[in-house]
């Protein structure tokens, strides 16, 4: 890992001067870019009156999203591993089978 190199952002029309890796720089940036879309959103709708509270709000918003992809994700892979087992329970019969036509 790089040593550290100043990115500057913006959101809200507001710089931020943030401390990164060079190689998460472009991350950083699309990052940023993410975030000021969605504070405007915010701020567009005009549900949320002030900076800090619409900052919040959107990062109520996100890790919301946030644990929705990860519990989206878990069951998922539990669907994935109840069907990989399935698959191996039929494969595990179609074997015993086999053998026992062999004898």
């Amino acid at each position: 890992m790089s040593s550290p190199a100043t990115v500057t952002v913006k959101i809200l029309d507001r710089e931020y001067q943030v401390a990164c890796p060079p190689e998460e720089r472009a991350t950083l940036i699309k990052s940023a870019e993410y975030l000021d879309r969605r504070m405007r959103e915010v701020r567009d709708a005009g549900k949320v009156v002030g900076v800090d509270r619409m900052a919040v709000m959107v990062a109520l918003n996100l890790a919301s999203e946030l644990l929705a992809a990860h519990t989206g994700q878990a069951e998922f892979q539990a669907s994935i591993g109840a069907r990989l087992r399935a698959m191996n329970e039929r494969l595990d019969a179609s074997v015993a089978s086999a053998r026992q036509q062999e004898f």
